[in-house]
């Protein structure tokens, strides 16, 4: 699967008074690459939620290499790392405009429950999706 880029421009409120973006804000920057990664393959969270299905977050971790300063505009890579049973684990890294200087690192793992906070296997539409871009199915 290809990764899906997306570009934000960081705005004053994304900043701390250092100037720079604070940095629960990447963390906020994984969750859009995630959604639009999504929608790039052609299922959105609500579609997920319309089958009762959710993506709780359920580890995060994030690595900080350099910052992005108010009015940057900044790259956003996600792609899938893998797709198990009932969860799954995207990868997001954020970078520079041009894409040359990696600023920030890291992933997120998703549990799939249902609305009632049950564990579900991941849905068979999710893993058509998984088959049709190759994503690597876990253990």
């Amino acid at each position: 699967m290809e990764s899906n880029f997306t570009k934000v421009r960081v705005i004053y409120a994304d900043t701390d008074a250092m100037g720079i973006v604070y940095h629960t804000n990447y963390i906020r920057w994984f969750e859009l690459g995630r959604n639009e990664l999504m929608r790039q393959m052609g299922l959105t969270y609500a579609d997920l939620e319309e089958l009762g299905l959710l993506l709780p977050l359920t580890k995060v971790a994030c690595h900080y290499l350099a910052p992005a300063k108010y009015d940057h505009l900044v790259t956003i890579e996600t792609r899938f790392d893998y797709i198990k049973r009932a969860s799954l684990k995207f990868n997001s890294r954020i970078w520079d405009e041009n894409r040359s200087k990696l600023l920030v690192e890291g992933y997120t793992i998703h549990a799939c429950t249902s609305n009632e906070g049950k564990i579900r296997r991941i849905p068979k539409l999710l893993l058509e999706l998984a088959e049709k871009y190759h994503i690597n199915k876990g253990e």
